[in-house]
């Protein structure tokens, strides 16, 4: 019997002719984990796709992948490889050549998640510039969130904790599944015409499924639109929504959410009161500086006042007079020390005195002072002076001899017809 042996070559083309021929494997998607990634330099990728049930080895090459992924494709992905089955004749094994790869469920929507994050970034919607203040002190708040969740209990606590004369008016809106963003923007319309201070939109945490009504287009639209400052509050802090970005305000959790909204009433007195303080203290030292001013200035008005002018004036005056006085007393003392040498001097050579020691004074016919014999003749009429009266004689004779003073030891001489 005849049998027809083949060649490798001719069974691995043939097997790839099958495969070629059916439809099915030349326009295929698959799903699975990506695994043994390898980027090449070629810019090709090569890695394997793989579930519970086995493994099959995929290709992209170069070219597709421009326009065939969107993404940094790593180990772990859940993905969706579209391409055909094909055989390749020099392994003889059949692989997976790709033609486009998408992440499969939340991998989609977080690439879609980054697509409208970036066209709104471009818009100019998460920019600072439009970011509205929320006000610190405020009297209605209003909350878009579901009314049974977690959300709405916890920002009752904090706000009842915080300030319990805030009025919370709550909206109840689907924050999940179909019809959910509608709600939310209905919501932010409806308190906005009612005119609240600021809103709170928010949920609890989730998947991101659970979470894409906050990432719909729709609802950053209205929040970016609403004349009252909103605070965005979805899920828990490590969750992050595009309504976070366009929000006037991104809290990481609705407890938070209402801590930033709803003002410490207790913690603003007790801060009331310190301002208080420090002013009265201020105060205090602001008076006290004041008074201090008043006292230099009124010494300086001092110094330029009249009647200081004045005063100092009387003084130097009464000064002077005072000196005056004591030159004028000085000058007096001299003189009369004065006064009393000349008196003495003047006593010690009156004749009044010089008569009282006993000596007498002859005066001339001529009137003259005799102090020489000279000054008179015999037979001239001299009158002698003495203390209680005059003597009149007449000049017997002259002669001249020394006269010594009483008591000078040596005996006198009595002149010729003069007695003693």
């Amino acid at each position: 019997m005849n049998k027809r042996v083949l060649s490798v070559g001719q069974v691995n083309t043939y097997i790839k002719n099958m495969f070629a021929q059916d439809f099915m494997l030349t326009k295929i998607s698959v799903k699975g984990e990506v695994s043994n990634c390898k980027y090449h330099n070629s810019g090709h990728i090569y890695f394997s796709l793989k579930d519970r049930s086995g493994t099959i080895a995929v290709v992209m090459f170069a070219g597709s992948r421009k326009n065939g992924l969107k993404f940094r494709m790593q180990d772990g992905d859940n993905v969706v490889v579209s391409g055909s089955i094909e055989v390749y004749e020099r392994d003889g094994r059949y692989q997976l050549y790709a033609r486009e790869i998408a992440l499969d469920g939340a991998g989609a929507l977080f690439l879609k998640f980054e697509a409208l994050k970036k066209e709104l970034a471009e818009m100019g919607m998460f920019a600072p510039q439009y970011k509205q203040p929320v006000p610190r002190f405020i009297q209605t708040l209003g909350i878009v969130t579901a009314p049974t969740g977690a959300a709405i209990q916890d920002i009752q606590n904090i706000s009842r904790r915080r300030n319990p004369y805030v009025q919370l008016i709550l909206y109840p809106a689907q924050v999940q599944g179909d019809g959910a963003a509608q709600s939310i923007v209905n919501g932010i319309h409806a308190l906005e015409q009612l005119g609240v201070d600021t809103i709170i939109v928010g949920r609890g945490g989730g998947s991101i499924e659970d979470l894409w009504a906050f990432n719909e287009e729709i609802v950053a639209r209205a929040i970016f639109e609403c004349r009252i400052p909103v605070i965005s509050a979805v899920g828990h802090e490590t969750d992050t929504t595009i309504a976070d970005y366009v929000a006037d305000l991104r809290a990481p959790t609705p407890s938070a959410a209402a801590e930033l909204a709803v003002f410490d009433y207790a913690q603003w007195k007790e801060g009331l009161r310190m301002v208080q303080v420090t002013l009265n203290m201020r105060m205090r030292e602001h008076i006290q500086r004041a008074y201090q001013r008043l006292d230099q200035l009124q010494m300086q008005l001092g110094y330029v006042s009249p009647k200081t002018a004045l005063n100092n004036r009387k003084q130097y005056t009464a000064d002077l007079e005072e000196k005056l006085r004591q030159r004028m007393k000085s000058r007096l003392q001299d003189e009369w020390h004065k006064i009393q040498l000349l008196s003495g001097r003047l006593e010690a050579g009156s004749p009044v005195k010089k008569l009282s020691q006993g000596y007498t004074f002859v005066i001339n016919s001529m009137g003259q002072p005799v102090t020489k014999v000279s000054q008179v003749v015999p037979q001239e009429k001299v009158t002698i002076r003495a203390l209680d009266g005059a003597i009149y004689a007449k000049v017997v004779s002259t002669s001249k001899f020394p006269v010594f003073p009483y008591g000078s030891g040596k005996q006198t001489q009595e002149a010729p017809g003069i007695r003693k």
